[in-house]
């Protein structure tokens, strides 16, 4: 999958460009680069890449723009925003406008790989049937069903969206506020703690042999202090 994918880089810096190029290239990624908002819409229709990482601030015009018009050409092109504000209205901004994830500078390449590999594992995931999966767990966005050992789990709005975050980004710790960003509602004004809350009541159902009548063994893990993660038992 992600090891042959064609990774476009868009920065004006060329110190950051250089970097992302050589890290992604020894990652197994077939590595494009462009300097601004025009030269990557000209790359995109000639090269047609698998996902886009997309500096906000650019030369000519911002990142927002630029995916605007990506999008009217390629409406499914995945895009995974940079930005060098630790912001929360940029990064609600770049998910309002189709972004499917940010990393914010300063980053460690090794974030910058797993958002990659959990991006376009979704995105082969939804082209194929439509479902996600990640051991005995399925989720199917068309039908809104999640089963679970072969057994089907009814889920609110909110904790079928927390567990199809958690699933896209399996075996990654996300952090609560990573989790509120994507899950909640962008005018999210309430506690964080909401989060522990619905994680409680997803492990309460996909984690609970007595709730399912079947054995299963717990995915849903908490990484003390840091947020949780979707992984099996090792």
């Amino acid at each position: 999958m992600a090891e042959q994918a064609k990774i476009l880089v868009v920065d004006d810096e060329p110190s950051i460009r250089e970097l992302l190029s050589a890290s992604l290239s020894f990652a197994g990624f077939d590595v494009r680069i462009a300097a601004d908002g025009h030269e990557a819409i000209s790359q995109v229709s000639f090269t047609h890449p698998d996902l886009v990482i997309l500096d906000i601030m650019l030369p000519d015009m911002d990142g927002y723009e630029v995916l605007t018009k990506l999008r009217e050409h390629e409406p499914d092109l995945p895009v995974l925003f940079l930005t060098a504000k630790d912001d929360i209205r940029d990064k609600i901004k770049g998910l309002r406008v189709g972004g499917d994830d940010y990393v914010t500078k300063p980053f460690s390449l090794e974030e910058v790989v797993a958002r990659i590999h959990a991006i376009l594992r979704r995105t082969k995931s939804m082209d194929e049937d439509d479902s996600l999966v990640y051991a005995d767990l399925v989720l199917n966005e068309n039908s809104y069903e999640v089963h679970r050992a072969g057994v089907e789990v009814d889920l609110s709005p909110t904790e079928f969206k927390l567990l199809r975050y958690l699933m896209i980004n399996a075996e990654r710790v996300v952090s609560k506020e990573q989790i509120i960003d994507h899950v909640w509602d962008y005018n999210w004004h309430g506690e964080i703690s909401i989060v522990e809350s619905y994680i409680s009541y997803l492990r309460r159902k996909i984690d609970s042999s007595e709730a399912l009548g079947v054995p299963v063994t717990p995915l849903i893990h908490t990484k003390r202090a840091i947020g949780y993660v979707l992984r099996e038992s090792k």
